[in-house]
């Protein structure tokens, strides 16, 4: 996903007609118009995230403003964004040499435990939710909050923020079955970054539908709490039924990429997204050097095309 919308509101106030709030010369953001347009973008995710201190008291508010400002791109950029909905948007808006923009959840704790908020932002173009982001809600287990000498499925008081590895122990529980069972039911995709281990498998073994992990990447290459255990790609591989999106830190000439494909054993269920800059690939205008160094790499232009679109669209496609 990409956060612009957050920076809007961050450094503007979602005021979005000032001149310096201007998409085509907005400057201190890793993207921007010419920015896109440079890299090549066909389509992106624009996260309407809101931080967990709105849980349990604005977070729905808060989530249709940015949900708002997301719109207000597409109205105000005519000629750049196209909002759209469904797999055949997202196709249409390449032929027409448009960003395709859709909307992503970025946290749970938005919907403030609402079907009917899910609902209704479904109706507003909503197309995948994260179950949780920094904090644990009345549905998943956040994958930082480990539960240590309490049975799997509660949350108990004393949990550790931070913990070394991924949790395995927050279970799935049945508030969230249901918001699983009706995001499958509405075509919205279920988005298991930053959740539990234990979560990301009842999640898999549960929904009906493919998942995507958004922004995470393999546990065994880089050893972070948010990151995937390899079992759990394997799983998504077995059963064909999820999108990796692998977060890519190396510059080009560095660190072996491929890898979170490679871990998950199929080029086809996996994506790219990079969090920290490095070298070379500073902002969205890079997406041609960092293709450049995939194909350098071995990669196929079959594999390269599946990783940047393909796989998601496939996903996608099957969660409608």
């Amino acid at each position: 996903h990409n956060d612009l919308p957050w920076q809007l509101l961050k450094r503007f106030n979602n005021q979005l007609l000032l001149p310096e709030s201007n998409l085509t010369v907005l400057n201190g953001t890793h993207t921007n118009i010419p920015k896109l347009l440079s890299g090549h973008v066909g389509g992106q995710f624009w996260s309407v995230y809101v931080p967990c201190d709105t849980q349990d008291k604005d977070a729905v508010k808060r989530t249709l403003e940015q949900i708002d400002v997301v719109h207000r791109m597409c109205e105000l950029y005519p000629d750049t964004f196209v909002c759209v909905v469904d797999s055949a948007g997202i196709e249409q808006a390449f032929h027409d040499k448009k960003v395709a923009s859709l909307i992503g959840v970025e946290g749970g704790h938005s919907i403030d435990s609402s079907l009917g908020v899910l609902r209704t932002f479904y109706r507003l173009g909503v197309r995948y939710m994260t179950l949780t982001h920094s904090c644990s809600t009345p549905c998943p287990a956040l994958a930082t909050v480990p539960v240590q000498g309490v049975g799997a499925g509660a949350v108990g008081a004393g949990c550790p923020r931070l913990c070394p590895a991924p949790c395995a122990h927050c279970a799935l529980r049945a508030s969230t079955q249901t918001v699983l069972q009706e995001m499958n039911r509405l075509g919205m995709i279920v988005d298991l970054a930053h959740v539990s281990v234990k979560t990301m498998k009842d999640a898999l073994a549960f929904s009906r539908a493919p998942v995507i992990f958004s922004h995470s990447s393999a546990y065994s290459v880089c050893a972070h709490r948010r990151n995937v255990p390899d079992d759990v790609l394997r799983s998504v591989v077995r059963g064909a039924r999820a999108c990796r999106r692998a977060r890519g830190r190396a510059a080009p000439g560095s660190a072996p990429l491929p890898s979170a494909g490679s871990c998950a054993g199929s080029p086809g269920h996996a994506g790219l997204r990079w969090r920290r800059m490095p070298t070379g690939l500073e902002d969205v205008s890079t997406y041609p050097a960092l293709v450049a160094e995939l194909l350098a790499r071995g990669w196929s232009e079959a594999e390269v095309r599946a990783a940047l679109a393909g796989n998601l669209l496939r996903v996608f496609k099957k969660v409608e």
